[in-house]
């Protein structure tokens, strides 16, 4: 018990801990029980806080702020009318055509799989391959269960789409507008004597702020990039893989391996083993370094490091609670937890504020 109350004044009995704690615990509580249904508000709170980087660069340019919120609204909103009129139907499409030749895919793997034994029996056996063959067999049949089960969903995924592309935007929109009367009024709702919660929130915010719109441009060049490599090489379902390879920098470590699969089975498919998937996969891994290498530490350059260990178990914990946002927002919530073990305050720091207090 001595050990529980000497853990306990020495981490919890300062009040600023206490706000700090319970402010963090209704957040998380809100968002677990009311994700579903505040989706909207949620999603929209994410562009706002994307865009209004933007806004304050061009507000700080000279414009009016609202000027500078039209103009930034008129953008996201070119996007995102590109996004549904150009990008999501053929992707649609090329996702159509990969399943109808993912049979022949299919078909020709297996006759690759079957020829192992005779190439290298110590290493394989009939049996292995065999067993190896009903696996995949059974894992893509369950796939295509799934995916037929998700067919009345869908439907619902459409309509929610719809209320999506109306919502979001008004409510993106408002978020840009009125950003100062909205933090204002939260800020009335917060106890006065917030120190450290202030603190917290600013360290995150920095960082979020870096990390976040860093993220979307990384995504955003190294799918260009990719795109315009797998053209100009003629690879098939350029976009597809481009898209998929640009999404994968989201996850770190994992993603860029998890992506290299379908772009070497793909491009394998189409040309075998040939100087045309050579030199795809060599620009392929080119990319890659470069994205690793050269556009990471220029883009993250003021993100606080995390280990690479502490990115994979953010990435499992939070993905597993939220889903894409949790594996997208991962590392900036693993920010927050190393914001708070940062600020926490210690017993003397404690007894300072206080001595220091006194005496003025």
């Amino acid at each position: 018990m001595n050990i529980l109350r000497e853990w306990y004044e020495h981490y919890i009995s300062d009040p600023q801990v206490v706000i700090l704690g319970v402010a963090l615990v209704v957040i998380f509580v809100v968002i677990l029980t009311f994700g579903q249904m505040l989706a909207p508000v949620l999603a929209s709170i994410v562009i706002a806080y994307l865009l209004d980087g933007a806004v304050e660069k061009t507000h700080q340019l000279g414009a009016p702020r609202i000027s500078a919120v039209t103009l930034v609204f008129i953008l996201f909103m070119t996007f995102l009318v590109f996004a549904l009129l150009w990008l999501v139907p053929r992707l649609s499409y090329q996702v159509t055509q990969l399943v109808r030749e993912l049979p022949n895919i299919i078909v020709k793997g297996q006759e690759v799989l079957l020829q192992l034994p005779q190439k290298y029996p110590i290493l394989f056996t009939e049996a292995q391959v065999s067993d190896l063959i009903n696996a995949i067999r059974a894992e893509i049949t369950a796939m295509s269960q799934h995916v037929l089960s998700l067919s009345l969903p869908a439907v619902f995924g459409l309509i929610s789409l719809m209320v999506y592309s109306i919502l979001v935007p008004v409510l993106v929109f408002f978020f840009l507008k009125d950003k100062e009367r909205i933090l204002a009024w939260f800020n009335t709702s917060l106890p006065k004597q917030r120190r450290l919660v202030d603190v917290v929130a600013h360290d995150v915010n920095v960082q979020v702020a870096n990390y976040v719109r860093g993220k979307v441009w990384e995504i955003f060049i190294v799918g260009v990039v990719s795109f315009a490599t797998f053209t100009v090489m003629g690879l098939n379902y350029a976009l597809l893989l481009a898209t998929m390879v640009g999404l994968s920098v989201i996850i770190p470590y994992v993603g860029a391996a998890v992506v290299t699969v379908p772009v070497a089975i793909i491009a394998w498919f189409q040309w075998g083993w040939s100087p045309e998937l050579g030199w795809l996969l060599l620009a392929y891994g080119v990319l890659q370094a470069l994205d690793g290498y050269l556009l990471v530490p220029l883009l993250f350059s003021e993100v606080v490091d995390l280990h690479p260990v502490a990115i994979i178990i953010a990435i499992l914990i939070f993905g597993g609670i939220w889903g894409f946002w949790g594996v997208f927002f991962a590392i900036p919530l693993a920010t927050l937890v190393q914001a708070v073990l940062s600020a926490w305050p210690e017993k003397d720091a404690r007894v300072d504020d206080v001595g220091s207090a006194s005496a003025s």
